[in-house]
């Protein structure tokens, strides 16, 4: 991340052959508040703004469609146009954190018309939650195939936030293990006892629950590609009698009560018309005087409402059907479905670094992805994804929270 200080603000007038929608994105970006930015225009030109304290980041426009698309669609247009290959950037995360620290400014490019925002809108809701959705929705991103994930994920196969604990530097694997190893502490667990995990992945935290705490384990995903791998992982470790992994949906879980529950970033994906059944899945599968821990990415309160309101460039092309609650939602839904929050831990630095490292990891494996028969565009997505979910925790727009709940 290029972080030096530009000495030069709002310079050069707004080239007058461009089209009318740069030059109104080039007027709104006068009103940058925070940090600076150079846009290498179509035409040859170059434009700086900013207030010329903080980060600095570069632009390259390879043609005008950016400016329009971003008017008319807001960020999913801006983000849309860079998968196209119409802008281009060395500092992506960089770039994406320097327009969510100017958002107030910027509000028009950021959020769009009200008719580009309705159509996407429209197809968000379309991919809402059903238990047939829920399938398709889980499969259109976990099933792009378990030789794709293994790339550029770590050897535990987490995919989600790893607990550095106060040591960005640290060895991913071990701060993974500290994710897994918390969450299922905060459950209470014990061995001998019986586990359910709400979203079980690839089976890290199913591997960790029967080999280092002696617990028995029922898990469940959507993901045919995780859970094969995810059976073959404890079969291998002689755990697969205390390990009962199944292709199911929560809402159809009827064998209760468990001593403890988990599911790790599991509830993102639910889409909020739904977060009450989710709520009350785990307080009826748990016992009384059972406790859960449930970690999820939240949205900052204050930003929630506009959030529901609209969709974003993750709801577009990676989770379709997922909705971030905010904390004051959580704490609302668990207390309703008579769950109390007695424990909150929240780590969305270290979720900024474990998206740094995966997109990293994921570029140096570019070539490999390429050949499994994905294609240049599929590229930038990921690139997009990975930087745009690092740059919101980096901002403190969205967190990743550790919840304990106590029934």
């Amino acid at each position: 991340m290029n972080t030096c200080t530009a000495t030069a603000q709002n310079t050069l007038p707004r080239p007058t052959r461009a089209p009318a929608s740069a030059r109104t994105v080039l007027r709104l970006l006068q009103q940058l508040r925070h940090g600076s930015l150079s846009i290498s225009l179509p035409d040859g030109s170059t434009q700086t703004m900013g207030d010329g304290r903080g980060p600095h980041v570069s632009v390259h426009m390879h043609n005008w469609k950016p400016f329009g698309a971003a008017l008319k669609s807001g960020d999913i247009g801006f983000a849309e146009s860079y998968l196209d290959g119409d802008w281009t950037t060395p500092q992506l995360p960089a770039l994406l954190a320097l327009l969510a620290a100017n958002r107030q400014a910027l509000d028009d490019v950021i959020h769009g018309s009200w008719t580009g925002r309705l159509f996407y809108r429209i197809r968000h809701l379309l991919n809402r939650n059903t238990k047939t959705n829920s399938r398709k929705n889980i499969h259109a991103h976990y099933d792009l195939g378990n030789s794709f994930y293994s790339l550029w994920l770590d050897g535990t196969m987490n995919y989600s936030s790893a607990i550095f604990e106060g040591d960005l530097q640290q060895d991913m694997q071990r701060a993974q293990h500290a994710k897994v190893r918390r969450a299922l502490h905060m459950a209470g667990v014990q061995q001998g006892q019986r586990v359910l995990e709400i979203g079980c992945g690839w089976g890290a935290l199913a591997e960790k629950a029967t080999v280092e705490f002696g617990a028995h384990i029922t898990g469940v995903t959507l993901s045919t590609e995780q859970l094969a791998w995810a059976q073959q992982r404890l079969a291998a470790l002689g755990m697969d009698s205390r390990a009962d992994l199944r292709l199911q949906d929560y809402r159809d879980i009827h064998d209760g009560p468990y001593d403890a529950i988990c599911s790790i970033e599991m509830l993102e994906a639910v889409g909020r018309e739904y977060w009450p059944t989710y709520f009350q899945s785990a307080a009826r599968l748990l016992k009384p005087g059972g406790r859960a821990c449930i970690q999820s990415i939240v949205i900052k309160d204050s930003l929630f409402d506009r959030y529901i309101r609209s969709t974003d460039f993750i709801q577009q092309y990676i989770f379709p059907g997922g909705c971030l609650p905010c904390p004051s939602e959580f704490r609302r839904e668990a207390r309703a479905a008579g769950l109390q929050v007695v424990d909150e831990l929240a780590f969305g630095r270290d979720y900024a670094e474990t998206c740094r490292r995966w997109r990293a990891d994921f570029l140096a494996r570019k070539d490999e992805v390429l050949a499994l028969g994905f294609d240049e565009r599929f590229i930038r997505i990921w690139e997009f994804y990975l930087a745009y979910c690092e740059a919101g925790f980096e901002a403190g727009d969205i967190d990743v929270v550790q919840y304990t709940l106590a029934r």
